[in-house]
């Protein structure tokens, strides 16, 4: 249980102190926050809220959305990028999770969305470095390639990783989004010393419409959690395992009957 923290996404209706006493009220040590519930709390309030708890934040969601092809958007969303690492700094929130942004409406061009994201790492790496904080780039299955993601495999994560120094930029290893790829285990192995956080839930089938909230608990699914869990200890990793899971039946559920679920679950299915 040491390294179970439960992402605020998965307990999404909570407002900031119902997911923290949700995850007191199961023995879960640590808590992976977004943005938006954090700001609508207010940032010193939530300071105050961790350390009055001892409840350690692991992961911040989000920055990222790096593909817009015009210059004063751009110039917003990298600054929006600098308020969220600012945001992790004051928090002692260690990761910065990055999800790169799909296709621009319109475009078909992949690869130049592909170095659009390069370009905004330059630009935001060292400035995250000298505040303490790492940059998580998070590869999402292949299905969001065009309205979320145009990174959609753990090697194009590490290939964008890999221009920068590993204590900047590393990469987020999330079960859901990776499961299906057959090189994903050698990635893994490739990925030592760059994995920011390891996230959790399980792939279930048939997908709702939009497919953004097919996400299963541990063990309702067909993802292999523990093999993967061993791959990323055996790659060096020894830091949190967040329990991430978009879907509405678990939203629409006490928060404090999925954490104790969660914690038994992780036990079950991840440990």
């Amino acid at each position: 249980m040491s390294r179970l923290s439960l992402n605020q996404a998965t307990v999404k209706y909570a407002d900031l102190p119902g997911a923290v006493a949700a995850c007191l009220r199961a023995e879960i040590p640590g808590i992976g926050l977004w943005r938006e519930p954090v700001a609508e709390y207010g940032l010193r309030k939530t300071a105050a809220l961790l350390r009055e708890t001892d409840l350690v934040p692991t992961s911040m969601c989000r920055g990222g959305f790096f593909t817009s092809p015009d210059s004063d958007q751009r110039i917003k969303d990298l600054a929006d990028n600098r308020a969220a690492i600012d945001e992790c700094a004051e928090l002692g929130v260690p990761e910065l999770v990055l999800v790169s942004g799909g296709l621009p409406a319109g475009s078909q061009d992949i690869d130049g969305a592909r170095a659009l994201v390069l370009d905004s790492l330059a630009e935001l790496a060292p400035y995250a470095g000298e505040r303490g904080v790492r940059l998580a780039i998070e590869p999402l299955h292949p299905m969001f390639c065009s309205d979320r993601c145009v990174v959609a495999t753990l090697d194009q994560a590490l290939d964008l990783a890999m221009h920068f120094p590993a204590e900047q930029v590393g990469v987020v290893v999330d079960t859901y989004h990776i499961w299906w790829d057959p090189n994903v285990y050698r990635a893994i192995e490739r990925a030592a010393g760059r994995i920011s956080a390891f996230q959790v839930c399980d792939w279930i089938t048939p997908l709702p419409e939009g497919v953004l909230l097919g996400r299963g608990m541990m063990g309702d699914g067909c993802i292999e959690l523990r093999r993967m869990r061993r791959a990323v200890d055996a790659a060096g990793y020894t830091g949190p395992i967040e329990v991430e899971i978009f879907n509405e039946t678990i939203w629409n559920t006490d928060p404090a009957e999925i954490a104790e679920l969660t914690a038994a679950r992780y036990l079950e299915h991840v440990h």
